[in-house]
């Protein structure tokens, strides 16, 4: 008898075991990797009825996140586990974050086997956007190992090496490399954004990513470039490519997550960042650490409110403050001196860009402070630019423009496009007309004439050859290329240029809808100046071939701020019907639907009633939504 009831205790004994051993609860689970900063997961609960995911959630006050009811979580065995429901949050509805910004919720899973080590968290492939947190660790506080390809070391910089000349020279900068713990489904392609000193511009260049991670890209250049690597969201990436020559990067995925996450922040590095061999590459391994933020320019955007009220002399103080503190920090960092260097050129052009900015960034500030309201915004700017004196900025200060090494800063380009025109001022002060500045002030109305759809006169053709030599190659295969481009729009279809007619302000938009009656209209209000504009209109191109036999027009208005033959060049490759009005006309249709920039939307019915109205671009599944809300209800 005593021997069964040994027998039965021992029984229990391992069944109480069991049943705790499935009661498992994981506090800020650490993981490899995630495509999003607005929620993480904070505490796993596991037991044999559920698995519970506690979510953080920080995004900004007063705006909505959303949680789709298809998310899933996918365990390293490739089984799923379909989301059953939420605590706090209702999946497919709005979640409006509070005043704070921050907000906690629950989401609840069926129960994980023993077996399961890791799970990846995401909402689905058909979800634009879509939260995905990959890698979530159920067993255990260590990542598995990283594995690094044997490229991807470490370079040490030399402490007394300072920063070379720039290569100049015109031909094609190759970028390869790869993301280092890429999951299949994760947001792609990634952006390269080229800070282009001889053309005064950026270029943005998409990366697709193949199924293993490791992409490639060729991009043509003039010298030696400062170029940034954009991954979903994350802090750019800072580079350096050359003409003739290939930069290869390993970009750490973890540990770029590590460092936006909310509980692992602190932790010990997973690694570089960014592993780089190439142009540059002990300078890049400096610029790419996790150090003190010596940007001013972030500084002073973040918190303009803080500048509201203040006079245009103290503004400049506070920002020559700003500089200097930003300058203390640069000279204790521990970071080789061509680093040292590059970082306090960023900073005195930084220094610069906000005081041109001055009565602009004052502007805002009283704004953000409810001081002026944005009607009385025009006024109040010029009142504060009229105080602006001449010697505000001392020439002497833009003397760094003619330093060649300064064009390794991105800060560059944002300052010559304000101050090249100035060219005859400065050699005047300087005492000379030679020097990389004055050939970028001379190639960058040529390379904007091109951009504008505006081929080369013969007249600047001659001028080309006072440039040097890889400037003319750049600005002869830019013309050429814009030459193949118009020629081809004459054989292009697919778009309609109308004309407004004879018509007043207050009949304008119902005389260019009557032209479309009984249609849905998507109305596009927008500038050829505008990115975000140019980048929608590219998203939504598979969307109109999906809706084509869909009864929707697409209408396209821009104002005269849109050059006309850019106007003209640009939109062949945007279907639908176009109207360029004037800027009177454009004054008054901004005031009648509250256009507060650009793009700003507006989804039509049948009837001639706004249906749906959205300033900035919402996304391609918000905008066909809306579409086919008004198609099936008409």
């Amino acid at each position: 008898m005593k021997r069964l009831y040994s027998l039965l205790s021992c029984l229990l004994l391992c069944l109480c075991c069991t049943v705790q051993a499935k009661n498992k609860v994981i506090e800020q689970p650490p993981f490899i990797v995630s495509n999003t900063t607005s929620i993480e997961v904070s505490q796993i609960d596991i037991s044999d009825t559920a698995t519970v995911v506690h979510i953080y959630a920080k995004y900004r006050p007063k705006n909505w996140i959303k949680i789709a009811s298809g998310s899933y979580l996918k365990d390293n065995n490739g089984e799923t586990y379909q989301l059953r429901s939420g605590i706090g949050i209702t999946p497919d509805k709005e979640f409006w974050m509070p005043e704070s910004g921050e907000a906690e919720f629950q989401l609840v899973f069926p129960p994980l086997p023993d077996s399961v080590t890791s799970v990846d968290f995401t909402e689905g492939a058909d979800i634009e956007n879509g939260f995905s947190i990959w890698g979530i660790q159920v067993k255990g506080k260590k990542l598995p190992k990283l594995m690094l390809p044997k490229e991807a070391i470490i370079h040490k910089a030399d402490a007394k090496a300072e920063l070379p000349e720039p290569v100049i020279g015109y031909g094609k900068a190759i970028l390869k490399g790869k993301l280092l713990d890429f999951y299949p489904g994760m947001p792609t392609p990634i952006t390269l954004v080229a800070w282009e000193s001889a053309k005064g511009d950026l270029s943005e260049n998409q990366i697709d990513i193949q199924s293993d991670g490791s992409f490639s890209k060729e991009v043509p250049l003039t010298n030696s470039t400062p170029c940034s690597i954009y991954i979903s969201g994350s802090k750019p990436l800072q580079i350096f490519m050359e003409p003739g020559q290939t930069t290869e990067v390993y970009i750490n995925l973890r540990e770029i997550s590590r460092r936006q996450s909310k509980f692992h922040k602190d932790e010990k590095p997973y690694g570089e960042v960014i592993y780089v061999n190439g142009p540059l590459a002990a300078i890049v391994q400096d610029l790419n650490q996790d150090m003190p933020d010596t940007n001013i320019q972030e500084k002073v955007y973040k918190n303009t409110k803080n500048f509201a009220g203040i006079g245009i002399d103290a503004y400049k103080e506070r920002i020559l403050e700003l500089s200097a503190e930003a300058q203390a920090e640069i000279d204790k960092l521990p970071c080789g001196q061509a680093t040292r260097q590059l970082l306090t050129t960023n900073n005195k052009l930084s220094t610069i860009g906000l005081l041109r900015f001055a009565a602009s960034t004052l502007t805002s500030a009283a704004i953000s402070a409810n001081q002026v309201t944005r009607e009385e915004a025009q006024k109040y700017y010029q009142e504060l630019a009229q105080k602006v004196p001449a010697d505000y900025i001392p020439n002497a200060d833009f003397a760094l423009l003619n330093n060649p090494q300064a064009t390794f800063s991105s800060q560059y380009v944002n300052i010559i496009t304000g101050y090249y025109r100035q060219s005859d001022e400065f050699a005047k002060s300087w005492g000379t007309d030679s020097g990389i500045f004055f050939d970028i002030a001379r190639a960058i109305p040529l390379y904007q004439g091109i951009k504008n759809f505006t081929p080369l006169t013969e007249e600047q053709k001659t001028a080309l050859n006072t440039l040097p030599t890889a400037y003319q190659e750049m600005l002869t295969a830019a013309n050429n290329q814009l030459l193949a481009k118009i020629e081809a729009n004459k054989k292009k279809t697919g778009f309609t240029v109308n004309e407004t007619g004879e018509v007043s302000n207050e009949d304008l938009f119902a005389s260019i809808i009557s032209k479309f009656s009984g249609k849905v209209l998507l109305v596009d209000f927008w500038a050829t100046w505008c990115g975000p504009c140019r980048m929608a209109n590219k998203a939504m191109v598979p969307m109109k071939e999906e809706l084509k036999d869909e009864d929707i027009v697409y209408l396209y208005i821009t104002g005269e701020t849109s050059p006309l033959k850019t106007w003209e060049n640009m939109i062949p490759d945007i279907h639908g019907e176009h109207y360029r009005v004037t800027a009177a006309q454009w004054d008054y249709l901004g005031k009648s639907f509250n256009i507060s920039g650009v793009p700003t939307y507006l989804i039509i019915d049948r009837e001639g009633n706004v249906k749906y109205r959205q300033v900035g671009f919402p996304g391609v599944n918000t905008m066909k939504e809306e579409l086919l809300k008004v198609i099936h209800t008409n």
